[in-house]
């Protein structure tokens, strides 16, 4: 095991040439470095954060979502049946020709009344609009804080202004209470994300974003243990910028206030364009690897560090093209195709009857000739936000 973590902590690795660990591990008094040990309050917090969750959307959320008559059961209800529910059940919940067909027979129904059944029976297994609600007014509520606070706090920060400030002295950098506390919070909100991904919605991609947690989750630890949490704390409020406003997007959205759903989805759009494709790449890239490599040179840990900020640079890439797909589709079209959103929400959108069965969609904006809403689900974190 000692031999284990001696591998694992290689100075060679983790600290420019000529530095020791035991050159951090007795600082002045009154100085403090970063210590790996110092993320373990992240845990309980996190344990707290979701605590905090469930009281905000049990009584906070939820009245305002009731004040905003969002309903909270299902539109409505496959009528009982012992076959149908069989079938739904242990088989397929979306049957192909053959079973239709063979239901179709066996219950002396017509098969699109049988597709219907199964079109009921799926939505009422889906969160209610008014729980999507709920979720995505405790993730606005914590980004607007979480961006307020870390913009607060690095106005009064050097580096903010001149990003060389984020390599001068390296690695012997003094860890201040407010860039702990930013960090540490940041932290063990994505640690409780971990956690509330088995409770939440169920996404087609919970794989995907699970692996975004845990490596926004690494990629947090390695800059605090690293001791770049001065260029770390950068990244994270440039994430951050963007990120509420698409849960604002999503919450108009859910409330069927279209037209400000479609302004608030412009502003997200181009806040994420501003800061994820102009920001980060002119300010914080060229920071972290032109500047350090002046001030600092290059070492092992440095160059793994810069790699992973360049993957995350490669995925906002992605996610834009994503974005300002939907965006034209939704000028050209009227409409957005839900097929393009970067997260796909499987239990997002009700499936509406067709018009020639005599219902209407489950879901109608407020507001004319507006875009389709859905495209407030697209989800960029990182994502989100992601760092």
């Amino acid at each position: 095991m000692a031999a284990l973590s001696a591998w694992f902590w290689n100075e060679r690795f983790w600290l420019p040439h000529n530095v020791t660990w035991a050159d951090l591990a007795d600082p002045a008094p009154g100085v403090e470095y970063p210590k790996a040990g110092h993320l373990l309050a992240a845990l309980p917090l996190a344990l707290g954060i979701f605590a905090v969750r469930i009281l905000f959307e049990r009584f906070i959320a939820s009245a305002c979502a009731r004040s905003l008559q969002i309903q909270q059961g299902v539109g409505r209800r496959a009528q009982p049946n012992a076959v149908l529910e069989k079938v739904f059940t242990s088989i397929t919940k979306n049957p192909d020709s053959r079973h239709l067909d063979g239901l179709s027979k066996q219950l002396d129904w017509e098969v699109r009344k049988v597709q219907r059944w199964f079109r009921h029976r799926r939505n009422q297994d889906k969160p209610s609009t008014h729980t999507k609600f709920c979720e995505s007014m405790w993730r606005f509520t914590f980004y607007l804080c979480i961006f307020t606070y870390g913009f607060q706090f690095l106005w009064q920060c050097p580096w903010l202004w001149d990003t060389r400030h984020c390599w001068y002295g390296y690695p012997y950098q003094v860890m201040t209470p407010g860039l702990y506390h930013y960090y540490v919070t940041e932290l063990a909100f994505y640690w409780s994300l971990m956690f509330s991904q088995f409770t939440d919605i169920k996404r087609k991609d919970f794989l995907i974003m699970f692996i975004h947690h845990l490596a926004t989750v690494s990629l947090i630890s390695f800059s605090y243990v690293n001791n770049m949490a001065r260029v770390g704390s950068l990244v994270m409020c440039v994430h951050d910028a963007s990120d509420f406003l698409l849960e604002a997007a999503k919450l108009t959205n859910y409330a069927k206030y279209q037209r400000l759903c479609d302004f608030l989805f412009i502003v997200f759009s181009v806040a994420f364009f501003i800061t994820r494709l102009v920001i980060y790449p002119i300010w914080i890239l060229n920071s972290t690897m032109f500047e350090s490599w002046a001030i600092v040179g290059p070492y092992p840990s440095w160059w793994l560090f810069n790699f992973l900020l360049l993957v995350l640079q490669v995925l906002h890439i992605i996610w834009f093209y994503l974005i300002a797909r939907i965006a034209i589709k939704a000028m050209l079209r009227g409409k957005v195709c839900n097929d393009v959103r970067s997260d796909i929400e499987s239990s997002s959108d009700d499936e509406a009857d067709t018009p020639e069965e005599g219902h209407k969609a489950y879901h109608t904006p407020k507001g004319e000739n507006g875009t389709n809403g859905h495209y407030a689900d697209v989800k960029a974190r990182v994502q989100n936000h992601s760092s």
